[in-house]
């Protein structure tokens, strides 16, 4: 989880050009209110938490939006969106259960797959070196990094098990740093500059804004993370042998809907359960909520480390591309496999998968497609998340929902 928690910053910080000191900051952030998220989940009252062992964390498939609302309408865009998709998740937390069959595999699989195809540009510039046009972009030097790196990633997920194969990214990413080290090419400016401690700080990077086609596309991923949260949720029922209702669910929905508003008013980012936490509780037999709560409290006491997060920025950008491109390429494989025994059920659920993922990867190829339609229109469709979600959920109402066959 803790290499999630790291790239997910490190990503949007370098996509949206933050300087250093910013991004040990959303770094920083990030991990602290990771740590907050998991308390305000694993915490069962009365209005929120699932009360189930979930370590909550901001989902990939947000970070594409997220970079293209922060290089558009700016980084208070970002938070404004954040923030008010949060709300309209409390909002609609208690009756999600009625609303999910507008989301079925075959729409959020298509969603999951476009966000994963949109994500490798950036992972495969970083290995180049970060920047297209520089003197320097995939040099021998750069290009050896990232295949070292990859290639300790894969020889450590095909050679062990348990935990060790579950963290073969980070793995990955310490070799390739250290490799990067002996070759003089790690700078720990960043590491030297950042203070050992400092106080978190709501609305960091200034107040929010809040516009219209920033909000739809955050709310969509939430929803979409809303779904997927729905099955770690009954697989970590069904391990720990406690049912859960109606009630139960809304409670989850609802805290990671404020989660991500606290996420917003600290310039940290939406959050949602990590489904790698399911195959974690299965492995260990560990499912005491009394740990997840010494989890939770472990990132609160990190996010207070500048330095520590500091080190993150120490990681080569090729290094980093290396494991995004592996990260992706995971999130690419999870709305396929969301995606693979719906295509089998139907020719329909084909078409609609073609369409939403040819129209979604389209736009986001080619951002001037709806540039004739009015300005509103314009600037909804030409983000590739949007359309592709929009065809999905049109499609299968279309196909599935519509005069359907008993």
């Amino acid at each position: 989880m803790y290499t999630g928690a790291i790239l997910v910053p490190l990503i949007i910080g370098y996509g949206i050009g933050m300087t250093p000191e910013q991004i040990t900051y959303l770094v920083a952030i990030d991990l602290f209110m990771c740590g907050v998220a998991t308390i305000l989940q694993v915490w069962r009252g009365k209005f929120i938490g699932i009360g189930l062992p979930v370590v909550l964390g901001c989902t990939f498939t947000a970070v594409p939006a997220i970079i293209s609302i922060g290089n558009g309408a700016g980084i208070a865009a970002i938070y404004g969106a954040i923030i008010a998709s949060g709300i309209i998740v409390v909002l609609i937390s208690g009756f999600f259960g009625k609303i999910v069959k507008f989301f079925p595999p075959v729409v959020t699989g298509s969603v999951v797959t476009i966000i994963g195809i949109s994500l490798l540009s950036t992972a495969v510039t970083n290995i180049g070196g970060g920047d297209a046009t520089a003197e320097g972009f995939a040099s021998g030097q750069n290009l050896f990094l990232a295949f070292l790196t990859l290639a300790i990633i894969i020889l450590v997920y095909r050679c062990t098990t348990g935990f060790m194969r579950a963290i073969a990214i980070l793995a990955g990413m310490l070799t390739g740093t250290v490799a990067a080290l002996f070759m003089g090419i790690v700078d720990f400016q960043p590491v030297k500059d950042a203070g050992w401690f400092h106080m978190v700080q709501p609305f960091y990077f200034g107040m929010p804004e809040f516009h219209l086609e920033p909000i739809i596309t955050m709310t969509l991923i939430a929803i979409v993370s809303l779904v997927e949260s729905t099955g770690v949720y009954y697989a970590l029922s069904d391990i720990t042998k406690k049912p859960l209702n109606e009630k139960d669910l809304a409670r989850g929905y609802r805290s990671e809907g404020i989660a991500s508003v606290i996420g917003g008013i600290f310039n940290a980012f939406p959050y949602t359960t990590y489904s790698q936490n399911v195959g974690l509780v299965k492995m260990t037999g560990v499912t005491e909520r009394k740990v997840i709560y010494m989890t939770g409290f472990l990132l609160i006491i990190l996010g207070f480390l500048p330095k520590f997060a500091a080190l993150t920025q120490i990681i080569p950008t090729p290094v980093l591309g290396a494991a995004m491109v592996a990260m992706f390429g995971l999130v690419i494989t999870q709305g396929m496999q969301m995606l693979a025994p719906e295509i089998n059920k139907s020719m329909e659920n084909a078409l609609i998968v073609a369409c939403a993922i040819g129209l979604g990867v389209g736009v986001s190829v080619v951002p001037g497609l709806f540039a004739s339609l009015p300005d509103m229109l314009e600037t909804l469709f030409s983000n590739g998340i949007v359309t592709g979600a929009t065809t999905a959920i049109v499609l299968n109402i279309v196909f599935n929902m519509i005069g359907k066959k008993k």
